[in-house]
């Protein structure tokens, strides 16, 4: 045990002390020592007195040391209870005795032992014990005068009371609530903590002791007493006399006071329930304290008059604070002592003591509200807290008459801002006495203004905990108001904030605006916003007003018109720059400002619901924030004449700016979260706002009007912000708003009008874009009734939504509003017109009188918005509605204000029908299934029509429902159709125009969706009326010349827009219409021809449109007559290539083109021309597309029409070419379209008939053809064809014959060959041959006309098709491709002698010579060359090369005609071949080459076979006559000229032949018809050598023509001879071998 071991410690230290001079004590130390050995706890310890006495007896001896020891045992034993209390008076003697010592530790350890023991179980309960032992404190307290043992004997005595005391709470078994630890409650950093932190330590016993928990009592136990008799001593040594149960003359009266100040504080249960203790407060201590307060000077002199005076005031503080409920008449004389010595002429820190008290009491929620109810709200009692404040209201008010007042403001700040720091302001200590008086009154100041502060937290505070209970409505809640309020607190709320607002009110704005200091300003705008707040959630209108105008007073600062003139005065060190600046639009925002801002956005925040009329207060404040945010010389930094403007921080400016202006708009999108009639309220307030403003403005803008237009332009954007933040409560607020927006609408001033229309236009498209109108309006007949009742509240807020609009369009006197109306509504068709269901009658109606308006901005944005609706509205149309927006769009097509509109309107009924036609699907599906015989052009849609089934069935709709809708959507297609009609006949051709286009355009788009009855109603009521109408006025309207609209003068006279030739008169803008409507038909032919085909009495309309079609040709213009032409045209083509084209259609034209051509004596000029040419154009279209359908009398029909068109363009157009220099049109159409009208092969007979009707139109010659039988017949056989065609035409014409002609000029035939050729080569193999004579013959003659006209293309046009058909007839037999026919012997001679006819009579008579002609240029001349070459290798390449069936004698003749043209060069006379063209000699040179290609023989290359050996035979042998001939030539000519040189052209000859002799090699079976011996024959054959034997035949030749003078010459025979010698095996050799 560590309490032994120590004590055993102590005892043999005792008794080493002791040995010398106290061997008592040491021998008592050695017993003690052993009889503790024995010991093991504490209980043995104090049953065992040797121990204690040991201890007693070395404290006896008085021996420092041994005393020393033996206290510290006695402690040791009395802290571990190793003591028996019936010790306790010996010990305490014992105390008493060492009291007396003078040493100091003796003491010290003597007031350590007595509070040990005061602590312990051997706590005095005896009358005696507890005086000895108090009496030892204050006797070490009085008589010592060592600061340590009386500040110890000081503490121990304070010590030893309260333990006295908390002995007195355990023996009365008393609650023990403390208020703190301390006499004076903490300090926070703000007036609010000191107020929360005093509401979380309040514990107030008197409800305990009022609901009978607690009951008083008088009787005292003997601790009670004690302690009774102790207050008693204390108070009566606190009031200057002697304590006489403690047996002291005297004690200091400032320790006396502190004592029962303790006292007070912090037993507070002692006094409250225990009456004796009552007694002796309320008639001792009040009575104490009463004096002290009256006197004013103590015994102790000044010295202490300060903490006496301290102490007073603090004890009297806790009395009121605590004791107040029991002590009603002391508290009342001490409050009202309190309040006068504020205004007593006090020694300052007196005031400041005293206010601090005050200050205190005020921080208190508790106290003030007991002070409150027991006294001011009492009647027969002062109202003390009313005194109280305005006491200090009164303190602070003094601030504005010191001398000192700024420095003391200052000094204020400071304090506030060290506070807020949470440090203490604290004086610099070597400041001036003025510096220590300033801040004196500063502190004072301080006090006063937290003190108030303090009044209004408590008055917030309980308020909040009366909304807590329930006995007042949370602002947060919707107000009912009530007349009055029964719940105590919320009386008590009612009746301090009417005592005190005013008083509070005047303090607060004095210092708010003498104050700068951040700190200060904060803490008292905290104390507005408190008090606003309670104001407002207890409904005390005026202090709400009062305080909410005192605010914002310092919110905004607009300096007047004399501050403006003193900042010029006052800144005389500014910049010129600066002073320029226009200082009446300068608005400074300083910190208190903006912070005062912030505070008027937190009160409107809290009590939204609650302010009422009191907005416009707010409204007004925030209005001048608004033109502030937006003034371009707004700052929120004061402009001090000692800064420049370029040290402000324009980033914390902004910063400041865009949070404000984040507040103000918060603020009413918080609206949301209010009650309607808050909100109503917020408006009403605006409302009033703005029409206060609107008085004040004129009619025009002016300086002196932008405050009142900026302020309604805040009241309307803050509108439009309520109202966006209300989307989902907007019917009730709607009609209050826009009512305002009306209002503005019809004032005078020009830019609030236009506010009023973009405040309503964001109004309406922000309601309609809400999230109710998100969701399609319900259209089903089965909504439940929740659906219905949404319905019907949606269609409340949509019709009073666009009501609105309307009453503004229809009301107004203005045409900008009404233009303005028409954009809004505009807007809204755009943004949110697929949500609209209910306001479309109205609307639509809106429009309907827009068209008929004369101002052409509203016709324009009524027309917009219709257009918005036809691209984006029309799903969301009501079924209902469809007709009415019809007849709208009709009325704009028919509105004569702006052309524009009509056009596009007519092209929203093509829109509009569209969406009509939707409907129509499913109304031609079902009478398709009624009507067994209908005919749908279209392919079924069986996935729609299954769906379709599948929709009936699940509504269980009867067939009659949907016949219905059917004939609804029939008649709204009619509806459309019925404008068009109309429009068809307007004046303007641009209108009419598009309504022909877009009623054609219509059924194109839609035809397949119309029934059989409808298509009748269309073509009978429409169509057929539209064409006869527009024919009438094509054919009746005025031919006379129109002027172009006036766009100004010129020199004094009217300046016209320039019209177009072809529409400056009525009848050709009619004749524009009417072509539109033929084109219109053409294209409904096109795609529903068939099904028109077989509607009833569709033949009878269609004669009636062959009519309108040949009185449109022969009588219209030259578009109508085209337009005509091509509506028949697209009708019949369209359709016959399908084969579902009834013939007599097709009659019907071709019958009209007859008619045309039949009628040409009476049908000329440039519009018969152009029209010729399209029917030309279309037969050849309608013939390719349905040939199939053609017999031969509609065949023998075409060639008829086309032979009259040749025939009349050659005798109307005979100078034609010769004027223009190309074919006429007509005849080019009919070479254009030559190349289609090959017969198909049911026809194959009538190649003949077309090819030589065709060729009947060649050109001729006169003298007579060769008399050969075979030609005979074929020209016979021609003339026959074409007067069967002559006959066909005389049968069909009613008009006088036309003469057979025959064209005389060139031209036509040469376009005409190239296409003959080609007809030629696709015709059918036996009429081809047939054919093949008479169009060589023809090609031939015109092959001649080179003789007479050698610079002509005839000859050209006709040597290129005879080359080309030759060749091609060539290479088709060469391969077998005509092998199957059976032509007749007799006619390939015929063939093969017409061409080598062709050949000889050309190549030698017209080419390689030198013809007579005018001056070519060098590229005509190589062309010609070209062909002639052509030819050549037609002939020598193609024909001879290949396998052909011509007979020997005409193989023969061409060989010879080759050999003939290569002769040319070598049979001239040496003069006459100088001067021969090099053309010539170049033609005669290929000609030979040919000869040397048909006798030449590869076996690499060459396909050999009986033609070409034939052919090669016939070749070698003319070769050999005619290089025999050239080499004999040369030496004669070559002796003749002597000395002079060779013609170049014969010096190339002779070395072209000898290098092709060179070259030559010949077949075997060819070099056996060579003339050479038989025996040498045999000897080459036998030895192989016989592929060269022409060289052997040439032998002589070639000795002679050594001895020529050409060096060139020699070398080549000298080869040539050493061929020879090769070919005999004569080669040299060596006679060594």
């Amino acid at each position: 045990m560590a309490l032994v071991a120590a004590l055993e410690a102590d005892l043999r230290a005792l008794s080493a002390e002791a040995r010398r001079r106290y061997p008592a004590v040491k021998d008592g130390a050695e017993h003690a020592i052993l009889k503790l050995r024995s010991s093991s706890s504490a209980s043995d310890l104090s049953s065992n007195e040797d121990i204690l006495r040991i201890f007693l007896m070395a404290c006896g001896v008085r021996n420092t040391k041994l005393s020393v020891i033996g206290l510290s045992c006695l402690q040791k034993l009395i802290s571990h209870d190793a003591v028996e209390p019936s010790s306790l008076k010996e010990i305490l003697y014992t105390l008493k005795d060492h009291s007396e010592m003078a040493e100091e530790n003796i003491q010290l350890k003597t007031l350590q032992t007595i509070l040990i023991i005061f602590q312990s179980r051997l706590h005095p309960e005896t009358e005696d014990n507890m005086v000895l032992g108090l009496s030892i404190c204050l006797r070490l307290l009085d008589n010592n005068r060592l600061p340590s043992v009386y500040n110890t004997a000081a503490a121990t005595f304070r010590q030893a009371v309260a333990l006295i005391f908390d002995q007195v709470v355990s023996a009365e078994s008393l609650p023990m609530p403390k208020f703190g630890s301390s006499s004076q409650t903490a300090r926070t950093g703000s007036v609010t903590g000191d107020l929360s932190q005093n509401i979380s330590n309040s514990e107030p016993l008197e409800k305990d002791v009022i609901s009978g928990r607690l009951t008083t009592r008088d009787t005292l136990s003997d601790t009670g007493k004690l302690g009774l008799r102790l207050l008693e001593d204390l108070t009566a040594s606190a009031a200057g006399g002697s304590a006489a149960w403690l047996h002291v003359t005297s004690l200091p009266r400032t320790f006396s006071l502190e004592l029962i100040e303790f006292v007070l504080s912090n037993y507070i249960s002692v006094f409250k329930i225990l009456l004796p203790y009552e007694q002796v407060l309320r008639h001792q201590i009040c009575s104490l304290l009463m004096t002290s307060l009256r006197t004013s000077s103590e015994l102790e002199g000044e010295m202490v008059e300060p903490y006496f005076r301290r102490l007073v005031l603090r004890s009297v503080a806790h009395i009121i604070r605590l004791y107040s409920s029991s002590l009603i008449t002391e508290c009342e004389v001490f409050l009202s002592m309190l309040v006068k010595a504020t205004f007593l002429d006090l020694p300052l820190w007196h005031r400041i003591l005293v206010l601090e008290i005050l200050r205190g009491f005020c921080v208190e929620a508790r106290t003030l509200r007991i002070l409150f109810q027991n006294f001011d709200m009492h009647p027969k009692n002062t109202n003390v807290v009313e005194s109280m404040v305005k006491a200090l209201a009164r303190v602070v008010s003094s601030i504005q008459f010191q001398e000192t007042s700024e420095e003391s403001l200052a000094a204020v700040a400071g304090m506030f801002s060290s506070k807020a720091k949470g440090i203490e302001w604290i004086l610099d200590n070597d400041a001036s006495s003025a510096a220590v008086l300033v801040a004196s009154e500063a502190h004072a100041i301080t006090l006063a203004i937290e003190g108030l502060l303090g009044v209004v937290f408590t008055v917030a505070t309980l308020t909040d905990e009366a909304v807590d209970v329930g006995e007042l409505e949370s602002p947060r809640y919707e107000h009912h108001p009530s007349s009055d309020y029964t719940g105590k607190t919320s009386q008590l709320c009612i009746s301090m904030v009417d005592s005190l607002w005013l008083t509070i009110l005047d303090a607060f704005s004095l210092i708010l605006s003498r104050s700068q200091g951040e700190a200060i300003v904060l803490e008292i705008l905290k104390g507005y916003q408190a008090f606003t707040q309670a104001c407002g959630v207890l409904h005390s209108v005026e202090p709400l007003n009062s305080f909410l105008a005192s605010l914002c007073k310092f919110t905004i600062v607009l300096p007047t018109d004399a501050e403006r003139k003193s900042s010029l005065v006052q800144s005389p060190v500014s910049k010129r720059s600066e002073v320029q600046v226009d200082q009446k639009d300068v608005i400074v925002l300083t910190p208190k400002n903006v912070q005062a801002l912030r505070t008027l956005f937190n009160i409107a925040h809290r009590l939204h619901n609650v302010l009422g009329p009191s907005w416009v207060l707010v409204l007004e404040t925030l209005a001048a924030l608004d033109r502030a945010i937006h003034s371009p010389h707004a700052t929120t930094q004061e402009v001090a004449t000692a800064a420049p403007k370029l040290t402000r921080e324009p980033s914390r400016q902004y910063a400041d700016f865009s949070i404000l202006s984040s507040l103000n708009s918060q603020l009413f999108e918080s609206s949301a979260l209010m009650h309607v009639s808050a909100v109503k309220s917020l408006l009403s307030a605006l409302h009033m706002l703005s029409h206060q403003s609107m008085t004040e403005t004129s009619g025009s803008v002016s300086s002196a009007s932008s405050k009142q237009i900026g302020s309604i332009s805040f009241s309307v954007d803050r509108m439009i912000s309520i109202l966006v933040n209300n989307l989902h409560r907007v019917e009730p607020l709607w009609d209050q708003v826009v009512g305002h927006f009306l209002e503005l609408a019809e004032h005078s001033n020009q830019n609030l009008r236009n506010m009023a229309l973009d405040a309503l236009d964001q109004s309406i498209c922000a309601v309609l874009g809400s999230e109710q109108f998100g969701e399609d309006p319900p259209r089903s007949r089965d909504a439940t009734l929740d659906v219905e009742s949404k319905s019907t509240e949606l269609k409340s807020v949509e019709c009073a939504v666009l009501s609105s609009l309307r009453l503004l369009y229809f009301s107004a006197q203005k045409a900008d509003i009404r233009v303005g109306s028409l954009k809004i509504l505009l807007h809204v068709l755009e943004r949110c017109g697929e949500k609209l269901y209910y306001s479309w009658p109205g609307i639509l109606e809106m429009l309907r009188s827009v068209a008929d308006a004369s101002e052409k901005d509203v016709a324009t944005l009524g027309f917009q918005s219709l257009r918005v609706i036809m691209s984006d509205g029309l799903p969301t149309l009501p079924e209902d509605c469809l007709h009415v927006c019809i007849d709208v769009t009709g009325a704009y097509s028919a509105q004569k204000t702006d052309l524009n509109i009509s056009l596009t309107a007519i092209g929203l009924l093509w829109t509009l029908t569209d969406f009509v036609a939707k409907g129509l699907h499913h109304g031609s599906l079902v009478e398709k299934g009624s009507e067994s015989n209908s005919v749908d052009p279209t392919p079924p849609q069986t996935n729609g029509e299954d769906k379709e089934k599948d929709t009936i069935s699940n509504f269980n709709k009867p067939d009659d429902d949907s016949r219905i809708q059917v004939v609804n959507h029939e008649k709204l297609l009619f509806l459309v159709f019925s404008l068009i009609q109309k429009l068809v006949d307007d004046e303007r051709p641009e209108v009419r125009n598009s309504a022909v286009r877009t009623f054609f355009q219509i059924l194109g788009s839609h035809g397949n969706k119309l029934s059989k009855s409808m298509w009748e109603d269309c073509l009978w009521n429409y169509i057929f009326p539209m064409l006869d109408g527009a024919s009438h006025k094509a054919a009746t309207s005025s031919k006379d010349e129109w002027q172009g609209k006036e766009i100004g003068t010129r020199g004094g006279k009217a300046v016209h827009m320039l019209i177009h030739h072809s529409r400056n008169t009525a009848q050709k803008q009619w004749d524009e219409t009417f072509v539109l409507v033929l084109g219109g038909i053409a294209r409904l032919f096109r795609s529903y021809f068939p099904l028109l085909e077989s509607l009833p009495n569709f033949w009878s309309g269609w004669e009636s449109l062959l009519a309108f079609v040949k009185n449109s040709i022969f009588n219209g213009s030259k578009e109508v007559s085209l337009a005509a032409i091509n509506c028949l045209q697209t009708a019949v083509v369209s359709h016959c290539v399908k084969g579902n084209l009834q013939l007599r259609y097709l009659n019907s034209v071709m019958d009209v083109y007859e008619l045309v051509f039949q009628k040409s004596s009476s049908y000329t000029g440039d519009t018969a021309t152009k029209v010729k040419q399209e029917i030309l154009h279309g037969l050849g279209e309608l013939y390719v597309q349905s040939q199939k359908m053609f017999d031969d009398k509609m065949y023998m029909q075409l060639l008829g029409i086309v032979d009259l068109a040749i025939k009349q363009a050659i005798i109307s157009s005979e100078n034609f070419e010769a004027e223009f220099g190309h074919v006429p049109p007509v005849l080019r159409h009919v070479l254009e379209i030559l190349p289609s009208l090959g017969p198909p092969e049911h026809l194959s007979s009538m190649w003949l008939i077309l090819l030589r009707e065709f060729l009947h139109y060649l050109p001729r010659v006169d003298s007579a053809l060769p008399n050969e039988e075979g030609e005979i017949e074929q020209s016979t056989t021609g003339h026959r064809a074409s007067s069967e065609v002559s006959e066909h035409k005389a049968d069909g014409s009613s008009d006088k014959t036309i003469p057979t002609t025959r064209i005389t000029s060139n031209m036509f035939a040469e376009k005409l060959i190239p296409a003959l050729v080609e007809l030629l080569l696709q015709a059918p193999a036996v009429e081809k041959y047939i054919l093949f004579p008479e169009v060589i013959q023809n090609l031939r003659r015109c092959m001649m006309t080179r003789r007479d006209n050698p610079d002509g293309s005839l000859w050209k046009v006709a040597a290129e098709g005879f080359n080309r058909l030759i060749v091609e007839d060539v290479k088709i037999c060469s391969v077998g491709g005509d092998s199957d026919l059976k032509i007749s012997k007799t006619a390939r001679i015929r063939i093969w002698k017409e061409i080598g006819d062709v050949y000889e009579i050309f190549l030698v008579g017209y080419c390689g010579r030198a013809l007579s002609s005018s001056s070519l240029p060098a590229a005509a001349l190589k062309a010609n060359e070209t062909l002639e070459m052509a030819l050549l290798n037609g002939l020598g390449d193609i024909i001879l090369k290949s396998t052909v069936d011509a007979p020997r004698e005409v193989l023969e003749r061409l060989v010879s005609t080759l050999d003939r043209c290569a002769s040319r060069t070598c049979s001239l006379p040496v003069e006459t071949v100088e001067l021969m063209p090099a053309h010539c000699s170049r033609f005669s040179l290929t000609c030979l080459q040919k000869l040397f290609s048909l006798s030449s023989f590869s076996s690499e290359t060459e396909n050999w076979h009986s033609t070409r050996a034939e052919v090669s035979r016939i070749s070698i042998i003319t070769l050999m006559e005619r290089c025999e001939f050239i080499l004999s030539r040369f030496l004669i000519d070559e002796n003749n000229l002597g000395n002079r040189p060779i013609p170049t052209a014969r010096r190339e000859e002779i070395i072209f032949a000898l290098q092709e002799l060179d070259l030559l090699t010949i077949h075997p079976e060819v070099a056996s018809v060579l003339p050479l011996q038989p025996h040498m024959k045999t000897i080459l054959r036998e030895d192989n050598r016989d592929t060269r034997t022409h060289l052997l035949v040439l032998f002589p030749s070639l000795c002679e023509i050594v001895l020529s003078r050409e060096t060139r010459v020699r070398e080549l025979v000298q080869v040539l001879l050493r061929a020879v010698a090769t070919e005999l095996g004569l080669e040299k050799v060596s006679l060594s071998s």
